[in-house]
C-alpha cells in the first residue's frame, strides 16, 4: 500500500494485462484551464475572432522547404546545383523556425563525410568548420565505480577513423551560407504551422504561424496573419517527430506499412576543460552504468576544437524512450553518469557552456514511413535515417534531401503527366532503397531491438558481435520494435523510485541552471504551444497511474503537478516559455494527450554549435 492512497485492480483492454491505479482524490480546482490554441478550441467558435481579417498573403515558388537543418539545406543546394546545370530557373525557399539558422541544431556530433563530398566536394577550400579529425576511439562498459575497455576493430559501429567531430549548429550555419550563394531564399524566424492542400488534396503548400495572439486565444491589437507559400512541391525536413509530418502521416496514410517509430532523448553539455586533460580528435562511447540492464542508451564524450584552438568536450547521454520505469530523469542519470570515476576527472576545474537535448529516431528500416505523396516528400531525420549503432544520422540525412532535391528536379521537368496539381517524386522511393542510405540501415537493423530482449544490455552486446561484426546484416530474419514507446510504462505501483544524487553545482546541476544555458526565449504573451487534447487527462491518468512522469521525462522543466489553492489535490501545469523544442512530451507522453505545436516563429532554444 502507498500510505494516503487506495490501490485498486484494472484490466487495461488495450494493453491486455493488469495494472494498478492509484486513486487520488481531485477536486474542481485540479482542471485549470491550460489550452488556449486554436488548433484546440477552433477561432471560428469563439466571439473574440468575429470581424477579425483572415487573409493571408501567398507566394509562389517552385520548392518550399520546411527546416533549415542539415537535410534541408542539403536539399536546397543540390536543387539549386541542378537548376544551373541544366540552366534553369528555379525559386527555392527554406522557412526555419529557429531565430537563426542551427540555434536549434543538437547532435554530438561525429560527421561521415561522404554525402559532404558529394554536395560540396571543395568544402575545405570554402571555409567549412570542420576542424577536428578523429585521432582515436575508445569504447567501454561501465560499472559504477569501473571501467572495462571493450575492443574496437575497424567496420564496427563505433570505428570512427576518417569521420570529422564537428559542433553541428556551426556546420548548419555554413551550409546555410553556402546555400545563399546558390541564390536560395532562406528565411528563419518562420514557423510553418500548416499544410495546404489543393482541392484535389495534394499538398499545395505551408502556411507560417500567425501572430500577435494573447495567451487566452484572443487577438491581440498586434495580431498579423501569417502568409501562404505554395510550391509545385514541398519538402518536409522537420528534423526527428516533426509536427506538420505527424500530420501527413495520417492524412497520407503512410505508416500503414511500417512499424512505429521508436525514439531516444539525447541529452548534451559543452564544457572547455584543462588543455592538459584534451586530447583533440579522441572518441569515447560507453554502455551500461548508470543505466539498468534493461534499459537502453549510452554515452559519448568527444574531444572537440575549433578555429580557435579551444579545449572543448562534447558530452552526452542517450536514452531510449521505450524505458519502462515512470521514475527515470533522462536528466538526472546524465548528471549521475558525470559523476563517474573516468568522466568526473575530466570535468573538475572545467567550464560548462552548453546545454541541450533533443529526441532522435531508433527505428531504423522497420520504421522508415512511405516517403512520397502528392505534393511533397519526407526527408532527413523527419522520417528517421539514423544509424542507431553509429549513433550518426546527419550523412544519411543530407544524402537523403540529395536524393529527393534530384528527384524532383527530374519530375518537375519530366514529360510524363502528374496525376495531381501537386507533383507527387515517386522516383525518390526508389532511389533511396536502391542507395548506400537503405544499405546501411538495412545492415544494421537488428541491432536496436535486439537490445530488447530478456538479456537487455548483454543480448544486445552479443548479439552485435555475433551478426553485425561478422555477418553485416546478412541475416535473413527481421526484429521488431514491439511497439510505441509510450505504451512501454509500467504504472508506478509496479516500479521502484529512484534516488537521484543532489546537483553540486560544479559537476552536475540542477535542471532550472541547465535551462538557462540554452538561451531559450518565447513570447510570454501567447497560447501554449504544448497543448493538450483534454486538459483534465494529465491529472486522471498520468498521475493517477504513472505517478507524474511528465516532469520527469521532460528536459527542461516544462511540466509540473502543483498543489490545488485549497491544498486538497494537485493541478497540472505546464511552462511553455522553457521548452527546448525536443518533442520528448509529444513522444513518451503515455496517454499521447499532449500535442506540441509551433509556437511564434523565432522562439525556443538559441543553441550556439551544438
Amino acid at each position: 500500500m502507498v500510505p494516503g492512497f487506495v490501490l485498486r485492480s484494472l484490466h487495461n483492454g488495450r494493453n491486455g494485462y493488469l495494472v494498478f491505479k492509484r486513486l487520488y482524490s481531485w477536486t474542481e480546482q485540479s482542471f485549470p484551464k491550460i489550452t488556449t490554441h486554436y488548433t484546440v478550441h477552433p477561432r471560428e467558435k469563439d466571439p473574440r475572432w468575429e470581424g477579425v481579417d483572415m487573409e493571408r498573403a501567398i507566394d509562389e515558388v517552385d520548392v518550399v522547404i520546411v527546416g533549415g537543418g542539415p537535410a534541408g539545406m542539403s536539399a536546397a543546394i543540390r536543387l539549386k546545383q541542378l537548376a544551373a546545370q541544366h540552366e534553369k530557373e528555379m525559386r527555392i525557399c527554406v522557412v526555419e523556425k529557429a531565430a537563426e539558422i542551427g540555434g536549434h541544431t543538437l547532435s554530438g556530433a561525429c560527421l561521415e563525410l561522404g554525402a559532404l563530398n558529394e554536395l560540396i566536394p571543395d568544402w575545405k577550400e570554402r571555409g567549412a568548420p570542420l576542424h577536428t579529425p578523429v585521432t582515436e576511439d575508445k569504447f567501454a562498459l561501465l560499472t559504477e565505480k569501473h571501467r572495462v575497455p571493450l575492443p574496437i576493430f575497424p567496420g564496427m559501429p563505433m570505428h570512427n577513423h576518417g569521420n570529422m567531430i564537428v559542433r553541428l549548429g556551426h556546420f548548419v550555419q555554413w551550409l546555410g551560407s553556402q546555400a545563399e550563394e546558390l541564390g536560395v531564399e532562406i528565411y528563419p524566424g518562420i514557423a510553418a504551422s500548416e499544410v495546404l492542400y489543393h482541392e484535389d488534396g495534394s499538398v499545395k503548400g505551408i502556411a507560417t504561424n500567425d501572430v500577435g495572439i494573447a495567451k487566452d486565444g484572443s487577438p491581440k491589437d498586434t495580431f498579423a496573419r501569417g502568409m501562404e507559400l505554395h510550391a509545385k512541391c514541398t519538402i518536409f525536413a522537420e528534423g526527428c517527430h516533426g509536427h506538420l509530418a505527424k500530420r501527413l502521416y495520417k492524412k497520407f496514410n503512410l505508416r500503414t506499412e511500417c512499424e512505429p517509430q521508436t525514439y531516444a532523448i539525447g541529452l548534451k553539455e559543452l564544457w572547455e576543460i584543462d588543455p592538459a586533460k584534451h586530447h583533440p580528435g579522441r572518441i569515447e562511447h560507453t554502455v551500461g552504468w548508470p543505466l539498468e540492464r534493461t534499459t537502453y542508451g549510452g554515452s559519448f564524450l568527444y574531444h572537440v576544437t575549433d578555429e580557435n584552438k579551444t579545449p572543448l568536450v562534447a558530452m552526452g547521454l542517450v536514452i531510449g524512450l521505450d524505458y519502462r520505469n515512470p521514475f527515470i530523469s533522462p536528466y538526472k542519470e546524465f548528471q549521475r553518469w558525470k559523476l563517474h570515476p573516468s568522466v568526473k576527472p575530466i570535468l573538475e576545474g572545467a567550464k560548462r557552456i552548453g546545454y541541450g537535448a533533443r529526441a532522435l529516431n531508433e527505428g531504423g528500416l522497420q520504421s522508415i514511413p512511405k516517403l512520397t505523396f502528392p505534393g511533397g516528400c519526407l526527408v532527413g531525420c523527419s522520417p528517421g535515417f539514423m544509424n542507431v549503432p553509429k549513433i550518426k544520422g546527419t550523412h544519411n540525412a543530407m544524402k537523403s534531401a540529395m536524393l529527393a532535391a534530384e528527384s524532383i528536379f527530374d519530375t518537375i521537368y519530366s514529360d510524363v503527366p502528374q496525376e495531381t496539381v501537386g507533383i507527387n517524386p515517386v522516383v525518390y522511393e526508389e532511389r533511396i532503397r536502391n542507395s548506400c542510405v537503405w544499405k546501411e540501415l538495412q545492415s544494421v537493423r537488428n541491432v536496436r531491438p535486439s537490445f530488447s530482449s530478456s538479456l537487455g544490455l548483454y543480448g544486445g552486446l552479443l548479439y552485435t558481435g555475433l551478426f553485425y561484426v561478422v555477418g553485416r546484416g546478412k541475416e535473413p530474419w527481421t526484429f521488431t520494435h514491439h511497439g510505441a514507446d509510450h505504451r512501454k510504462l509500467k504504472p508506478a505501483a509496479q516500479c521502484q523510485a529512484i534516488d537521484y544524487p543532489k546537483p553540486d553545482g560544479k559537476i552536475t546541476f540542477d535542471l532550472l541552471t541547465s535551462v538557462a544555458l540554452t538561451g531559450t526565449n518565447h513570447e510570454g504573451d501567447q497560447p501554449p504551444h504544448l497543448t493538450l487534447m483534454d486538459d483534465t487527462i494529465q491529472v486522471k491518468q498520468n498521475l493517477a497511474v504513472f505517478d507524474g512522469p511528465e516532469g520527469r521525462f521532460c528536459p527542461a522543466g516544462v511540466y509540473e503537478y502543483v498543489p490545488t489553492e485549497d491544498g486538497q489535490s494537485k493541478k497540472f501545469q505546464i511552462s511553455a516559455q522553457n521548452c527546448i523544442h525536443c518533442k520528448t512530451c509529444d513522444i513518451k507522453d503515455p496517454s499521447q494527450n499532449i500535442n506540441w505545436v509551433a509556437p511564434e516563429g523565432g522562439g525556443g532554444p538559441a543553441y550556439n554549435g551544438m
